[in-house]
């Protein structure tokens, strides 16, 4: 009897699963283009130094009365990344009281010059690190330009539509300006999960038919 659970159990996860990937790759972003008219909880992935200044500049565009709260997500080790966030938040809203985002720090996927192999143990721990956050503050639009930080971010959010919680939460994935002919890394992984993937190359968008371009954004 147990193992007939166990059987139904992980056939149930694998057809929603392949029901979800088909789902979010042949509708490619029209969940994304369905008017809101209340409140977008956003969740917002920064992923230092260059990645975080692309971000934030696409943050710069947005109507922080309309995108609010606003989750920020880095790297625990990545204090260059506070400081720019908060100075832009300011910019956007002066006034203190008036502030209406959040810090959230977590464990970094890879470091720089991280072997591949021992990058999967912290991988795993940055997504664990994930699943009471994304299951606590469930987004309504997650934003991310990658790089690795973005990835635990983004599964943890698609692995809680397996089980039918916060089935709403739209990926949204801007790929980096640094990117002119290929996809990186997290974008070949992104590119399965995400609603909506945008490049700011032409050259990349005809990488594949899912792929967006609306010139540059950041």
């Amino acid at each position: 009897m147990i193992l007939y659970s166990v059987v139904f159990c992980l056939l149930f996860i694998f057809i929603r699963l392949i029901y979800l990937l088909v789902k979010v790759n042949i509708k490619n972003g029209s969940g994304c283009n369905k008017k809101r008219t209340g409140k977008v909880k956003t969740m917002i992935v920064l992923g230092s130094g260059g990645h975080t200044a692309e971000m934030l500049e696409i943050v710069k565009e947005l109507d922080i009365t309309k995108y609010a709260p606003r989750y920020y997500i880095i790297a625990k080790t990545d204090t260059n990344s506070i400081l720019k966030l908060v100075d832009t938040e300011v910019e956007k809203e002066p006034e203190k009281e008036k502030h209406n985002f959040e810090i959230i720090a977590i464990s970094r996927s890879r470091e720089v010059k991280q072997s591949y192999w021992t990058s999967i143990f912290t991988t795993i721990q940055a997504t664990l690190n994930c699943i009471p956050i994304l299951f606590r503050t469930q987004p309504d639009l997650i934003l991310t330009n990658g790089p690795g930080t973005c990835v635990p971010v983004c599964l943890v959010a698609f692995w809680l539509k397996i089980f039918f919680i916060n089935l709403n939460c739209q990926i949204v994935y801007v790929e980096s300006y640094c990117r002119v002919k290929t996809l990186s890394l997290s974008g070949k992984i992104l590119l399965w999960l995400s609603n909506l993937f945008v490049a700011q190359w032409p050259e990349v968008a005809k990488t594949s038919t899912k792929i967006k371009y609306f010139g540059r954004l950041s």
